[in-house]
């Protein structure tokens, strides 16, 4: 299965729903500009993960704005005792809660709230950006421990299961990507003070096979004695809070916080505070590229991932997820650009890194990686003295307007409040998720009651090195992971090469996955070439957890337009068509065409052809051919464009769906669009692999899975008009030559093709002029089956095509 989605272009395409300029009307569903052709297919198209953040930084330039005070009765209401009623009196009650907090005279365990004053006064000090992690990382944790002894009618206590503390990091956190690993140092990060003190133990020279043994019978005493967590939190507080922390794991991380100093003054804190309105900070809202000034001083780089990845190779990651662990089942700074190989910082913003407000995105990535169906996470930038708050879903990302946190220390305070009573999965992590450890691997448990199987038991195998999982922000953000269940195999038996689950979250205006394999099906009983060719899908589920509500809450304009649901398909496992070579990759692809040709005839338009959705298995020792992925596919019974998301990966999109006016929908997505990117995947496969291996030298066309789409139709035209200088070196046996001649032959065709637009072209300005009798011919009409059938046969005509098609 390959997850794909969207490279964008320069400017931003009209929405599906969107009135359009000069009445031009939609022909297909626009390119939304988003991150994914490169994150979504760092298994499919092999590419590193420094090459990603450009991608990020388009969704980042997306981002939505609200008030900070909508944004702080957003998250109190998360917070209260009736999360799903609303409260429009809650921030008004936690602002005066507050105060006694702000102004000195809350003391908890020894720790005095008048130290907050202290921290920021220090804080407002002139320095380098690392003199301020310190102060920060005080006045929050003070604030945390004396908010505990606040209580507010209608809202919850703070949940001891996080526990969360400020922890300094400025440390290189790791994590793996289909084999491309990332780098990154966030400067300070929110952690459950568990895995906060974890990091320290594990690094005092415990011996850290019988710490792992003897830790969760040390943790249950601790949850027994509440004084012996205050000392714990205290003693953390003291001695490590602001220590640079080791070995952090991203799937522990609630929350980033990443600085930069850019004015040298700044205003001492007030003698008291009280309550007050919202005063608008300088700039409101923290746009991409805001900071350009010099930056105080230089630090150590960073180097970041230089293996390549691979086409297929999946990531290995775990999760943390909103429930506890299972008792069932077996057991100095300048990031110079976290994903870029770096230099030293220089004095100047280097323009060819990150701007902050993408290296925050690019760690919510890496907490989006490192966890199951993460429904939202939360970030935070903080510039001088204002923070932001930046909200991320898999419908976009929203940012509110700034607090100053030193002037306008209650409404810091209040977001802490709030923080502090989240429960897990109030940061985002799913809670039907459960993790378990099965025979010393990190698992994950899902149990729901089904209408006609009673409970379906899925036991999802996340440690599993054939998992895939999604790096990015937005978008459907694809899973794929092994996975077993009693339920499924007590109804359909047990599969040779098992099961797997895709996790996405599909576009709510869309027609769903499920519903359009319920017509392939039907299709199937009528068509043998489409019959076993297609997906076995043998269970799903529809979450009910829009992402639209958040903004609704939050007042964002068009809240539902792009939204996404969360879905859960169980399948037959299938193999990709890259681990295939010779004979077999032809029948394989050939199978796969025939059928496509049908579903298309049906009104069954799949419009994502790509590597990773060719796919087979074997049956009575043949290798059968299946068009696989029709989350992105639409119905001819469908009313205009679905969805706000561009169909297509970009490296296999036809050349006419490459164009401004195709990334803008303004073309008609047409069957032979569709065949064109199934010989553009054929080329892939056979110029970058050796005998089902990705070639790791002399490996063309990676520039085309890092372009946007203007930029890669310039490199597959110009590989159009050149393919024969494409010619692998190494070619010897005669099935190879054969191949290697059945591709120009089919580059031929779209050669002859686009030459016969051309020639349509020049007539019509014939007949415009009156230079040529005849009538004017209608140039991307309406496609009819007997066209179909023409352009495929003149394919199928190839000689080698011909031979190739006999049987062995």
């Amino acid at each position: 299965m390959s997850p794909t989605g969207e490279t964008g272009t320069s400017a931003t395409p009209p929405r599906a729903n969107a009135s359009n300029q000069g009445g031009s009307k939609l022909e297909s569903t626009p390119n939304s500009r988003g991150a994914s052709v490169v994150s979504e297919n760092i298994s499919l198209v092999g590419v590193q993960v420094k090459e990603v953040w450009p991608w990020i930084q388009r969704d980042i330039e997306q981002a939505k704005q609200c008030k900070t005070d909508v944004m702080l009765q957003a998250l109190l209401q998360r917070a209260s005792c009736a999360p799903e009623t609303k409260q429009p009196e809650l921030l008004q009650k936690c602002l005066k809660g507050v105060l006694p907090v702000c102004n000195g005279r809350v003391s908890a365990g020894g720790i005095s709230s008048s130290g907050i004053e202290a921290a920021l006064k220090k804080y407002v000090c002139p320095g380098v950006e690392n003199d301020f992690y310190g102060p920060f990382i005080d006045a929050t944790n003070i604030g945390l421990a004396c908010l505990e002894e606040i209580k507010i009618d209608g809202m919850r206590a703070p949940v001891s299961a996080v526990d969360m503390i400020f922890q300094q990091n400025d440390m290189p956190m790791y994590q793996t990507h289909q084999t491309a690993r990332s780098i990154r140092k966030p400067d300070i990060v929110i952690l459950p003070l568990k895995s906060a003190c974890a990091s320290f133990q594990d690094d005092n020279g415990s011996k850290t096979g019988k710490q792992k043994d003897k830790r969760k019978a040390a943790q249950e005493d601790d949850q027994k004695d509440d004084t012996k967590d205050g000392q714990k939190r205290k003693d953390h507080m003291v001695k490590n809070a602001k220590a640079k922390a080791k070995n952090l794991r991203w799937k522990d991380v609630l929350a980033c916080i990443e600085f930069k100093r850019k004015t040298k003054e700044i205003k001492s804190p007030p003698s008291s505070y009280t309550v007050t309105d919202h005063v608008p900070t300088k700039p409101e809202h923290l746009p991409v590229g805001h900071l350009k000034a010099e930056v105080p001083t230089p630090g150590p780089s960073q180097t970041i991932a230089t293996q390549p990845a691979s086409d297929t190779a999946p990531v290995q990651s775990s999760g943390l997820t909103a429930a506890q662990t299972s008792k069932g089942g077996s057991s100095s700074k300048r990031k110079a650009a976290d994903t870029l190989e770096s230099t030293a910082k220089k004095s100047k913003v280097n323009l060819d890194e990150p701007d902050v407000t993408v290296q925050t995105g690019l760690y919510a990535a890496e907490m989006f990686a490192a966890n199951v169906a993460v429904e939202h996470l939360i970030n935070f930038i903080v510039v001088d003295d204002v923070i932001w708050t930046w909200y991320y879903d898999r419908q976009g990302t929203v940012q509110s307007s700034g607090i100053n946190f030193i002037q306008d220390l209650p409404r810091f305070m209040v977001l802490l409040y709030a923080l502090q009573r989240f429960k897990v999965h109030d940061w985002g992590r799913n809670k039907h998720f459960l993790p378990v450890e099965v025979e010393g691997k990190q698992c994950h448990e899902f149990k729901i009651k089904d209408e006609e199987l009673g409970t379906v038991d899925l036991l999802l195998h996340t440690s599993h090195p054939e998992r895939v999982t999604h790096y990015g922000l937005q978008g459907r953000a694809t899973n794929v992971v092994p996975v077993t269940s009693e339920a499924l195999t007590k109804k359909y038996g047990n599969f040779e090469d098992g099961m797997v689950a895709k996790i996405f979250w599909g576009e709510a205006s869309r027609t769903s996955e499920p519903e359009i394999l319920k017509k392939v099906e039907e299709i199937a009983k009528r068509h043998p070439t489409v019959e076993g060719h297609i997906p076995q899908l043998l269970w799903h589920h529809k979450f009910t957890n829009p992402t639209s509500a958040i903004r609704e809450a939050l007042g964002v304009p068009e809240p539902t337009t792009g939204g996404r649901v969360l879905y859960i398909l169980v399948f037959r496992k299938l193999h990709p068509i890259t681990k295939l070579h010779g004979k077999d990759l032809f029948d394989v692809w050939r199978q796969c065409i025939l059928c496509h040709l049908i579903l298309w005839k049906e009104g069954v338009y799949h419009r994502d052809i790509s590597p990773g959705n060719l796919m087979w298995y074997r049956k009575d020792g043949r290798l059968i051919g299946v068009l696989n992925d029709y989350d992105l596919s639409s119905l001819a019974n469908a009313v205009g464009p679905q969805g706000n998301e561009r169909t297509g990966t970009v490296p296999f999109m036809a050349l006419d769906l490459l164009t401004e006016e195709g990334q803008q929908g303004k073309v008609k997505h047409l069957y032979r669009h569709d065949l064109e990117s199934f010989m553009w995947v054929f080329a892939w496969i056979f110029l970058r692999y050796r005998q089902g291996v990705l070639l790791q030298r002399l490996r063309p066309l990676d520039e085309w899975a890092t372009l946007g789409a203007i930029a890669c139709r310039k490199e597959k035209s110009d590989f159009l008009m050149g393919f024969v200088k494409y010619r692998p070196p190494d070619l010897q046996s005669a099935m190879d030559i054969s191949l290697w001649a059945l591709l120009v032959g089919c580059f031929r065709v779209l050669q002859a093709a686009n030459s016969n637009l051309v020639d349509d072209v020049y007539y019509n300005l014939g007949v415009e002029q009156g230079l040529t009798e005849g009538t004017y011919e209608q140039i991307d009409a309406e496609e009819t089956v007997s066209d179909m059938d023409d352009l495929l046969g003149k394919f199928t005509s190839i000689r080698e095509w011909v031979k190739l098609s006999k049987p062995s």
